[in-house]
């Protein structure tokens, strides 16, 4: 089982990224999907996620600025993020279970001021 996560990068506040996660060696479309993200000194911290329905749920951080989808022909998961705040800035990982727990690498993203 493989989630590969890219996309992350610098950018300054207000504007945007999209990451992207690939995954392999589970069937992806049963999977409920999930972003989260670490800061320097803070615990892990669940972003967004997305049942194998496409219904999405958001941290309160984030709503109305981030966007989770999925798309189950390509085994893929997305996190659009706009309006970025020096405050998203973390190591951002996906994650997947069903009947087990998988995590991504993580990529790291950095808003500047």
């Amino acid at each position: 089982v493989q989630l590969q996560a890219f996309g992350g990068g610098l950018v300054q506040a207000g504007g945007s990224l999209r990451l992207s996660c690939a995954a392999s060696g589970i069937t992806f479309s049963r999977y409920i999907m999930d972003w989260y993200r670490q800061a320097p000194g803070k615990q892990r911290e669940l972003v967004a996620s997305i049942t194998s329905g496409g219904n999405p749920n958001y941290a309160d951080s984030v709503k109305g600025r981030f966007t989770i989808s999925r798309d189950n022909a390509r085994d893929t998961v997305y996190l659009q993020m706009n309006s970025l705040k020096p405050d998203d800035t973390a190591v951002y990982y996906c994650h997947g279970y069903l009947s087990g727990s998988y995590w991504g690498q993580g990529t790291l993203v950095t808003v500047s001021s």
